[in-house]
C-alpha cells in the first residue's frame, strides 16, 4: 500500500514556474514507478510525465515536453514535477500516481488527492 500527498500548486502568471511535490508513505517507494497526471474542468484525466523507479527513464506528454521535468528523490520518498514556461492551458488539478510498472495510461493503483494549478494570462 502506498499513500500519496501532493503539494506545491497555486496561482501563477503565464510564463512562470512552479514545482509540485508528491510525498509517498511506505518503505517500498523506491520500487515504484511514479507519474503525474492532470485533469482540467470538463476534460478527462491526461498523462503528463512518468519516471522509473531508479529515475533513469522518464517519458513526457508532447504538450509539456521541454517545459516540465519529472524527478525523484528515493531517500525522501518524494517525486517532483518542475513546470516552467507555464501556459493557461496547463491549468488543472495535478495528481501523482504510483505503480510497479512504468506506463503512460491511467491504470495506476495508487493516487494522491491532487493539487490545483492555475495559470493566469
Amino acid at each position: 500500500q502506498v499513500q500519496l500527498a501532493e503539494s506545491g500548486g497555486g496561482l501563477v502568471l503565464a510564463g512562470g514556474s512552479l514545482r509540485l511535490s508528491c510525498a509517498a508513505s511506505g518503505r517500498t517507494f523506491s520500487t515504484y514507478a511514479m507519474a503525474w497526471f492532470r485533469q482540467a474542468p470538463g476534460k478527462e484525466r491526461e498523462f503528463v510525465a512518468t519516471i522509473s523507479w531508479s529515475g533513469g527513464t522518464a517519458y513526457y506528454a508532447d504538450s509539456v515536453k521541454g517545459r516540465f521535468t519529472i524527478s525523484r528523490d528515493n531517500a525522501k520518498n518524494t517525486v517532483y514535477l518542475r513546470m516552467n514556461s507555464l501556459k493557461p492551458e496547463d491549468t488543472a488539478v495535478y495528481y501523482c500516481a504510483a505503480d510497479q510498472k512504468l506506463q503512460r495510461n491511467a491504470n495506476y493503483p495508487y493516487w494522491g488527492q491532487g493539487t490545483q494549478v492555475t495559470v493566469a494570462s
